[in-house]
């Protein structure tokens, strides 16, 4: 709750009345995942994963905010079945640093995007009960991407970023492979449909 509305914040304060809103709602791929998570059996989180999900974005001349939700069906899960079903969301509040809109009126768009907000993970396992979890962690987030657009309204994006679970201290007992802090990160490359008004 306080991810979003400090989004809310973000997205009328960062930019001008002039600004365009960008809705961009995409479907991408996470890889290059690394954890330390004892959830993570099938040894999955470095598997390839599709991506779902819509940031929506408020943009002036050059600096910018945004909300972005994703979600990762099945992260831990893997071929041989002992988490049956898992997932990962996020959902950041960021601010965008973009080419001036001036440089880039009838070609790509260039921009550069961070934050941070909330990652929720969830495992379901063939052990209820034991290996069960749902976790909330704060989570940051980098990245960059270009967009350009066809006409006046509708274009296409494609953009990169890091997530990086951030914070925590001791681990519960029995919850890392290596007694460490919990780790969580991925990258994700996405293709959106981008709408303007």
């Amino acid at each position: 709750m306080r991810v979003a509305v400090l989004a809310a914040a973000l997205l009328s304060l960062a930019a001008p009345a002039h600004a365009e809103w960008q809705l961009k709602p995409f479907l991408g791929l996470k890889f290059g995942g690394q954890t330390n998570l004892v959830a993570d059996f099938d040894q999955a989180a470095g598997k390839r994963k599709t991506v779902i999900g819509a940031s929506v974005a408020q943009i002036g001349e050059v600096l910018g905010a945004e909300i972005d939700l994703g979600y990762i069906g099945g992260y831990f899960t893997n071929t041989r079945r002992n988490v049956i079903a898992s997932g990962v969301t996020t959902l950041t509040g960021n601010v965008v640093v973009a080419l001036p809109r001036r440089m880039s009126e009838y070609t790509l768009r260039p921009y550069v995007v961070t934050g941070a907000g909330l990652l929720h993970a969830s495992t379901t396992t063939t052990t209820p009960g034991v290996f069960d979890g749902s976790e909330n962690w704060p989570v940051f987030n980098w990245g960059g991407g270009v967009t350009g657009f066809l006409g006046r309204s509708f274009g296409v994006s494609w953009e990169l970023r890091q997530f990086r679970k951030i914070g925590g201290g001791a681990p519960a007992p029995g919850s890392t492979t290596d007694g460490q802090s919990e780790r969580l990160s991925f990258w994700r490359a996405n293709m959106a449909l981008a709408i303007r008004y």
